[in-house]
């Protein structure tokens, strides 16, 4: 006679169970609210990984480029909040936020079946306004400083470009 429960149900059944006191008692040491507060930028970076996949299997629009790096960018900026506290975050990597666009615009750009007039362009301004703003927020510099740094910048250039017509220009 049977007891009603076979060996397969009763191993099925046990390993449930056990699975289910694991997970309690996980909970109740604090795994998973610390999973919660340390991994949750992975809820954007794995679509925007996903999204970068698709394209580049040639299974979507290129177009999902311009979300797939702003997702990437962002989920990278709060993993960095996390690690170096949200004050910095938001206080000193701000303009990093300008660069996630800057990324996506040029991920678009870069992969289009059809280029777009100015697309380039926009993602470059972005990029570069984003850089300068962040060495402006991270290094504190002052805007003296910068304006010194833009200017020799640009007077070295203008003398290694001398007698070069065109090639700079």
């Amino acid at each position: 006679m049977s007891d009603g429960m076979s060996d397969n149900n009763k191993l099925m059944t046990g390993i449930l169970i056990l699975a289910a006191g694991i997970i309690i008692l996980l909970g109740k040491w604090g795994v998973f609210s610390f999973l919660g507060k340390a991994l949750w930028p992975l809820i954007l970076l794995i679509p925007g990984i996903l999204l970068h996949l698709w394209v580049f299997a040639r299974r979507a629009s290129s177009e999902l480029l311009l979300p797939a790096g702003i997702l990437v960018v962002y989920s990278i900026l709060f993993f960095i909040g996390i690690i170096g506290g949200w004050t910095f975050l938001f206080h000193k990597l701000w303009p990093a936020f300008i660069l996630g666009i800057a990324v996506g615009l040029f991920e678009y750009y870069a992969y289009a079946s059809q280029r777009q007039s100015g697309m380039l362009l926009t993602a470059v301004v972005l990029a570069a306004v984003s850089v300068i703003l962040l060495g402006w927020s991270v290094f504190s510099i002052s805007f003296v400083y910068l304006l010194a740094i833009v200017l020799i910048a640009a007077g070295a250039w203008l003398i290694l470009a001398r007698g070069n017509s065109g090639r700079f220009w």
